[in-house]
């Protein structure tokens, strides 16, 4: 018998919400927000970011198909955090704050993200 291995959790500087910069593929450059994290994947859906069309099939007679558009899953590895303030994508630090809260931090602007 095969052992099957359960899909491991990423770790992932991102979560739902927050506002990020695409740094690869073919939306290069937009700035957008997370609609939903995949962390057993690694992955995130941003909203109008890698938009896939869908034929879909009529369900009931006399109604006619159509073509729905998404948003696809792109790879967390694409997308830095963005600060609106400053208008720059910066990587992700973790500090604590005097109350004790570990809180997410920009490297370039040293802004507080939580």
């Amino acid at each position: 018998m095969a052992k099957t291995k359960k899909p491991q959790r990423y770790k992932m500087h991102v979560k739902k919400g927050d506002t990020i910069q695409v740094i690869s593929g073919r939306d290069k450059g937009k700035v957008a927000e997370i609609l939903q994290t995949l962390p057993k994947t690694s992955q995130v859906v941003v909203k109008g970011v890698n938009i896939r069309t869908k034929h879909v099939k009529p369900q009931q007679d006399g109604e006619s198909g159509q073509i729905a558009t998404f948003e696809a899953p792109i790879n967390s590895s694409n997308v830095m955090l963005y600060s609106e303030k400053e208008k720059v994508a910066s990587r992700v630090g973790y500090t604590v704050t005097e109350d004790g809260r570990k809180v997410r931090v920009l490297k370039k602007t040293g802004e507080i993200i939580d």
